[in-house]
Protein backbone atom coordinates (compact mmCIF):
# COMPACT_ATOMS: atom_id res chain seq x y z
CA UNK A 1 0.00 0.00 0.00
CA UNK A 2 1.72 3.47 -1.08
CA UNK A 3 2.55 5.98 2.00
CA UNK A 4 -0.26 8.19 0.80
CA UNK A 5 -3.34 6.10 0.97
CA UNK A 6 -1.98 4.86 4.38
CA UNK A 7 -2.02 8.22 5.18
CA UNK A 8 -5.16 9.19 3.84
CA UNK A 9 -7.23 5.67 5.26
CA UNK A 10 -5.35 6.93 8.68
CA UNK A 11 -7.13 10.20 8.56
CA UNK A 12 -10.55 8.16 8.29
CA UNK A 13 -10.19 6.40 11.72
CA UNK A 14 -8.36 8.73 13.97
CA UNK A 15 -10.12 10.13 17.13
CA UNK A 16 -10.17 13.52 15.45
CA UNK A 17 -11.76 13.52 12.63
CA UNK A 18 -14.23 10.63 14.12
CA UNK A 19 -15.33 13.03 17.07
CA UNK A 20 -16.60 15.62 14.74
CA UNK A 21 -19.29 13.07 12.87
CA UNK A 22 -22.09 13.99 15.41
CA UNK A 23 -24.01 11.28 13.77
CA UNK A 24 -23.28 7.33 14.74
CA UNK A 25 -24.35 5.84 10.97
CA UNK A 26 -22.28 8.33 9.21
CA UNK A 27 -19.31 7.96 11.66
CA UNK A 28 -19.90 4.23 11.23
CA UNK A 29 -19.73 4.50 7.37
CA UNK A 30 -17.10 6.85 7.38
CA UNK A 31 -14.57 3.81 9.28
CA UNK A 32 -15.71 1.08 7.17
CA UNK A 33 -14.73 2.94 4.28
CA UNK A 34 -11.91 4.37 5.32
CA UNK A 35 -10.74 1.05 6.29
CA UNK A 36 -11.09 -0.53 3.46
CA UNK A 37 -9.42 2.34 1.18
CA UNK A 38 -6.74 0.89 -0.35
CA UNK A 39 -6.60 -1.97 1.06
CA UNK A 40 -5.41 -5.66 -1.22
CA UNK A 41 -7.92 -8.01 0.22
CA UNK A 42 -9.90 -10.83 -1.13
CA UNK A 43 -13.58 -9.44 -2.15
CA UNK A 44 -14.71 -11.89 1.38
CA UNK A 45 -13.76 -9.93 3.81
CA UNK A 46 -15.92 -10.90 6.58
CA UNK A 47 -16.39 -13.25 9.69
CA UNK A 48 -17.96 -16.44 8.16
CA UNK A 49 -16.16 -17.23 5.09
CA UNK A 50 -13.24 -19.33 4.00
CA UNK A 51 -11.70 -21.28 1.35
CA UNK A 52 -13.52 -24.52 0.31
CA UNK A 53 -12.60 -25.64 -3.28
CA UNK A 54 -10.84 -24.95 -6.75
CA UNK A 55 -13.19 -25.53 -10.27
CA UNK A 56 -11.75 -24.89 -13.35
CA UNK A 57 -12.37 -21.35 -15.15
CA UNK A 58 -15.22 -21.30 -17.44
CA UNK A 59 -15.82 -18.60 -19.77
CA UNK A 60 -17.48 -15.14 -18.21
CA UNK A 61 -16.73 -15.79 -14.62
CA UNK A 62 -15.61 -13.26 -12.30
CA UNK A 63 -11.32 -12.94 -13.18
CA UNK A 64 -10.90 -11.56 -9.47
CA UNK A 65 -11.03 -15.43 -8.05
CA UNK A 66 -8.48 -16.65 -10.13
CA UNK A 67 -5.88 -18.71 -8.36
CA UNK A 68 -2.41 -17.26 -10.16
CA UNK A 69 -0.77 -19.06 -7.80
CA UNK A 70 -2.45 -22.86 -9.43
CA UNK A 71 -1.74 -20.96 -13.06
CA UNK A 72 2.02 -20.73 -12.43
CA UNK A 73 2.28 -24.34 -11.42
CA UNK A 74 -0.30 -26.39 -14.11
CA UNK A 75 -0.48 -23.54 -16.42
CA UNK A 76 -4.52 -24.08 -16.01
CA UNK A 77 -7.04 -21.71 -15.06
CA UNK A 78 -8.81 -22.37 -11.93
CA UNK A 79 -11.18 -20.44 -9.37
CA UNK A 80 -11.13 -20.63 -5.37
CA UNK A 81 -14.59 -21.14 -4.35
CA UNK A 82 -15.61 -19.82 -0.66
CA UNK A 83 -18.17 -21.88 1.63
CA UNK A 84 -19.98 -19.65 4.16
CA UNK A 85 -21.00 -20.99 7.31
CA UNK A 86 -24.41 -20.18 8.02
CA UNK A 87 -26.16 -18.95 10.85
CA UNK A 88 -23.22 -16.70 12.54
CA UNK A 89 -24.58 -14.95 15.53
CA UNK A 90 -22.19 -11.78 16.65
CA UNK A 91 -23.60 -9.97 19.91
CA UNK A 92 -21.66 -7.04 20.74
CA UNK A 93 -21.54 -6.63 24.26
CA UNK A 94 -21.02 -2.27 24.77
CA UNK A 95 -20.08 -1.60 28.44
CA UNK A 96 -21.67 1.98 29.51
CA UNK A 97 -21.17 2.26 33.08
CA UNK A 98 -19.60 5.51 34.59
CA UNK A 99 -16.02 4.69 33.91
CA UNK A 100 -16.86 4.84 30.46
CA UNK A 101 -17.63 8.36 30.40
CA UNK A 102 -13.60 8.77 31.04
CA UNK A 103 -12.24 10.77 28.18
CA UNK A 104 -9.22 12.84 26.77
CA UNK A 105 -9.29 16.65 25.01
CA UNK A 106 -8.29 16.05 21.60
CA UNK A 107 -6.28 18.96 19.37
CA UNK A 108 -9.70 19.94 18.26
CA UNK A 109 -10.97 20.94 21.71
CA UNK A 110 -13.45 18.03 21.91
CA UNK A 111 -13.14 15.14 24.18
CA UNK A 112 -12.94 11.63 22.70
CA UNK A 113 -14.09 9.19 25.56
CA UNK A 114 -13.75 5.54 26.13
CA UNK A 115 -17.60 5.13 25.07
CA UNK A 116 -16.77 6.86 22.36
CA UNK A 117 -14.17 4.76 21.05
CA UNK A 118 -16.62 1.63 22.05
CA UNK A 119 -19.75 2.76 20.34
CA UNK A 120 -17.70 3.36 17.07
CA UNK A 121 -16.04 0.21 16.74
CA UNK A 122 -19.64 -1.58 17.70
CA UNK A 123 -21.42 0.31 14.79
CA UNK A 124 -18.21 -0.56 12.31
CA UNK A 125 -17.86 -4.19 13.68
CA UNK A 126 -22.19 -4.87 12.97
CA UNK A 127 -21.97 -2.57 9.52
CA UNK A 128 -19.35 -5.31 8.44
CA UNK A 129 -21.24 -8.46 9.92
CA UNK A 130 -24.42 -7.45 8.03
CA UNK A 131 -22.65 -7.09 5.00
CA UNK A 132 -21.11 -10.26 5.20
CA UNK A 133 -25.36 -11.89 5.80
CA UNK A 134 -24.26 -12.52 9.32
CA UNK A 135 -26.42 -11.49 11.95
CA UNK A 136 -25.42 -9.07 14.35
CA UNK A 137 -27.06 -7.84 18.35
CA UNK A 138 -26.09 -5.38 20.92
CA UNK A 139 -26.39 -5.18 24.70
CA UNK A 140 -25.54 -2.03 26.53
CA UNK A 141 -24.66 -2.44 29.83
CA UNK A 142 -23.68 -1.46 32.67
CA UNK A 143 -24.71 -3.00 36.22
CA UNK A 144 -27.57 -4.24 34.35
CA UNK A 145 -28.84 -4.44 30.31
CA UNK A 146 -29.95 -0.82 29.45
CA UNK A 147 -30.87 -1.89 25.59
CA UNK A 148 -30.84 -4.72 23.93
CA UNK A 149 -31.17 -5.46 19.97
CA UNK A 150 -31.73 -9.25 19.17
CA UNK A 151 -29.43 -10.82 16.85
CA UNK A 152 -30.87 -10.62 12.72
CA UNK A 153 -29.76 -9.49 9.57
CA UNK A 154 -33.37 -7.53 8.40
CA UNK A 155 -33.49 -4.97 6.72
CA UNK A 156 -33.11 -2.43 9.52
CA UNK A 157 -31.33 -3.91 12.02
CA UNK A 158 -28.33 -1.78 11.74
CA UNK A 159 -30.64 1.28 12.36
CA UNK A 160 -31.57 -0.21 15.22
CA UNK A 161 -28.01 -1.55 16.64
CA UNK A 162 -26.67 2.55 15.96
CA UNK A 163 -29.86 4.08 17.91
CA UNK A 164 -29.22 1.83 20.92
CA UNK A 165 -25.50 2.64 21.16
CA UNK A 166 -26.93 6.13 21.62
CA UNK A 167 -27.55 4.59 25.21
CA UNK A 168 -26.15 7.43 27.63
CA UNK A 169 -23.46 5.65 30.02
CA UNK A 170 -24.68 5.52 33.56
CA UNK A 171 -23.20 5.98 36.90
CA UNK A 172 -23.19 2.42 37.78
CA UNK A 173 -20.41 -0.12 38.50
CA UNK A 174 -19.82 -1.99 36.06
CA UNK A 175 -21.07 -5.90 37.26
CA UNK A 176 -19.73 -8.39 34.37
CA UNK A 177 -20.93 -11.52 36.36
CA UNK A 178 -24.20 -10.54 36.27
CA UNK A 179 -23.61 -9.34 32.58
CA UNK A 180 -22.49 -12.84 31.03
CA UNK A 181 -25.35 -14.45 33.68
CA UNK A 182 -28.12 -12.52 31.16
CA UNK A 183 -26.70 -13.16 28.71
CA UNK A 184 -26.38 -17.14 28.89
CA UNK A 185 -29.75 -16.95 29.31
CA UNK A 186 -30.55 -14.96 26.15
CA UNK A 187 -28.61 -16.93 23.77
CA UNK A 188 -29.69 -20.64 22.52
CA UNK A 189 -27.00 -21.18 19.90
CA UNK A 190 -23.58 -20.68 19.89
CA UNK A 191 -22.67 -17.24 19.04
CA UNK A 192 -19.40 -14.85 18.46
CA UNK A 193 -19.54 -12.70 21.51
CA UNK A 194 -17.40 -9.35 21.45
CA UNK A 195 -16.95 -7.43 24.36
CA UNK A 196 -15.81 -3.75 24.41
CA UNK A 197 -15.04 -2.93 28.00
CA UNK A 198 -12.69 -1.20 30.28
CA UNK A 199 -13.01 -4.36 32.49
CA UNK A 200 -13.19 -2.49 35.48
CA UNK A 201 -14.10 -5.38 37.65
CA UNK A 202 -13.00 -8.01 40.07
CA UNK A 203 -10.71 -10.69 37.52
CA UNK A 204 -12.35 -13.53 39.52
CA UNK A 205 -15.69 -12.58 38.68
CA UNK A 206 -15.00 -11.72 35.00
CA UNK A 207 -12.70 -15.21 34.27
CA UNK A 208 -15.97 -17.04 36.06
CA UNK A 209 -18.42 -15.84 33.14
CA UNK A 210 -15.92 -16.33 30.45
CA UNK A 211 -16.09 -19.89 32.29
CA UNK A 212 -19.41 -20.23 31.60
CA UNK A 213 -19.32 -18.80 28.06
CA UNK A 214 -16.84 -21.47 27.74
CA UNK A 215 -19.03 -24.18 28.77
CA UNK A 216 -21.58 -23.26 26.09
CA UNK A 217 -19.12 -22.82 23.83
CA UNK A 218 -19.52 -19.34 22.59
CA UNK A 219 -16.75 -17.68 20.74
CA UNK A 220 -15.20 -14.63 22.63
CA UNK A 221 -13.43 -11.63 22.01
CA UNK A 222 -12.27 -9.13 24.92
CA UNK A 223 -11.68 -5.48 23.38
CA UNK A 224 -10.10 -3.78 26.67
CA UNK A 225 -10.77 0.03 26.16
CA UNK A 226 -8.89 2.56 27.59
CA UNK A 227 -7.77 5.52 27.89
CA UNK A 228 -4.19 6.97 26.78
CA UNK A 229 -3.80 8.49 30.19
CA UNK A 230 -5.26 5.39 32.06
CA UNK A 231 -2.03 3.59 30.98
CA UNK A 232 0.33 6.37 31.26
CA UNK A 233 -0.91 8.12 34.28
CA UNK A 234 0.72 11.51 32.85
CA UNK A 235 -0.34 13.72 36.03
CA UNK A 236 2.14 16.23 37.36
CA UNK A 237 0.64 18.71 39.71
CA UNK A 238 -1.61 18.03 42.73
CA UNK A 239 -4.78 17.22 41.12
CA UNK A 240 -8.89 16.30 42.30
CA UNK A 241 -9.36 13.19 40.98
CA UNK A 242 -13.29 12.14 40.76
CA UNK A 243 -14.70 8.55 40.54
CA UNK A 244 -16.68 7.93 37.49
CA UNK A 245 -18.78 5.37 39.15
CA UNK A 246 -19.48 6.95 42.31
CA UNK A 247 -16.64 6.60 44.31
CA UNK A 248 -16.43 10.48 45.49
CA UNK A 249 -13.31 12.55 45.07
CA UNK A 250 -10.08 12.84 46.28
CA UNK A 251 -7.09 15.52 46.36
CA UNK A 252 -3.58 13.82 45.51
CA UNK A 253 -0.73 14.52 44.36
CA UNK A 254 0.16 12.20 41.20
CA UNK A 255 3.74 12.13 41.43
CA UNK A 256 3.79 10.21 44.65
CA UNK A 257 0.46 7.74 43.03
CA UNK A 258 2.19 6.97 39.92
CA UNK A 259 4.59 3.78 40.77
CA UNK A 260 1.73 2.22 42.38
CA UNK A 261 -1.29 3.34 40.10
CA UNK A 262 0.95 1.85 36.54
CA UNK A 263 1.69 -1.51 38.69
CA UNK A 264 -1.79 -1.86 40.13
CA UNK A 265 -3.37 -0.86 36.45
CA UNK A 266 -1.03 -3.05 34.34
CA UNK A 267 -1.53 -5.79 37.01
CA UNK A 268 -5.00 -5.67 36.12
CA UNK A 269 -4.43 -6.07 32.45
CA UNK A 270 -2.76 -9.08 32.91
CA UNK A 271 -5.07 -10.61 35.05
CA UNK A 272 -7.62 -10.01 32.50
CA UNK A 273 -5.43 -11.06 29.60
CA UNK A 274 -4.77 -14.46 31.70
CA UNK A 275 -8.38 -14.97 32.15
CA UNK A 276 -9.09 -14.77 28.43
CA UNK A 277 -6.05 -17.17 27.13
CA UNK A 278 -7.18 -19.61 29.84
CA UNK A 279 -10.01 -20.41 27.64
CA UNK A 280 -8.12 -19.81 24.02
CA UNK A 281 -9.93 -16.32 23.87
CA UNK A 282 -8.55 -13.52 22.21
CA UNK A 283 -8.21 -10.06 24.28
CA UNK A 284 -7.15 -6.82 22.67
CA UNK A 285 -5.97 -3.50 24.04
CA UNK A 286 -7.55 -1.07 22.45
CA UNK A 287 -5.78 2.67 23.08
CA UNK A 288 -8.37 5.73 22.63
CA UNK A 289 -5.80 7.70 21.55
CA UNK A 290 -4.77 5.82 18.51
CA UNK A 291 -6.79 4.60 15.24
CA UNK A 292 -9.66 2.61 15.04
CA UNK A 293 -8.62 0.59 11.85
CA UNK A 294 -5.57 -1.53 14.14
CA UNK A 295 -7.91 -3.43 16.53
CA UNK A 296 -10.74 -3.78 13.75
CA UNK A 297 -7.86 -5.48 11.63
CA UNK A 298 -6.66 -7.63 14.31
CA UNK A 299 -10.57 -8.54 14.81
CA UNK A 300 -11.13 -9.57 11.42
CA UNK A 301 -7.82 -11.21 10.99
CA UNK A 302 -8.08 -13.38 14.28
CA UNK A 303 -11.62 -14.18 13.27
CA UNK A 304 -10.55 -15.58 9.86
CA UNK A 305 -8.20 -17.52 11.38
CA UNK A 306 -10.23 -19.10 14.27
CA UNK A 307 -12.54 -20.27 11.26
CA UNK A 308 -10.20 -21.83 9.30
CA UNK A 309 -8.16 -23.33 12.25
CA UNK A 310 -11.92 -25.13 13.48
CA UNK A 311 -13.02 -25.64 9.75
Amino acid sequence: MAKDTQHRTMDYLVPETLSQIESMELRARHIVEGYMTGMHRSPYFGFSVEFAQHRPYTAGDDLRHLDWKVFGRTDKLYLKQYQQETNLDMLLLVDASGSMNYGTKLNNGRTWRKYDHATSLAAALSYVALQQQDRAGLIVFADRMLDVVRPSNSRGQWRSIVNALKTKPVDEQTDMGRMFDEVLAKLHHRSLIVVLSDFFDEADSIGAGLARLYHRKHDVMLMQIMDHAEMTFPFGSPTRFEGLELEGKLDLDPKALREAYLEEVHAHIRAIQTESHRFQYDHEIVDTSKSIGAPLSHFLARRNARLKRSG
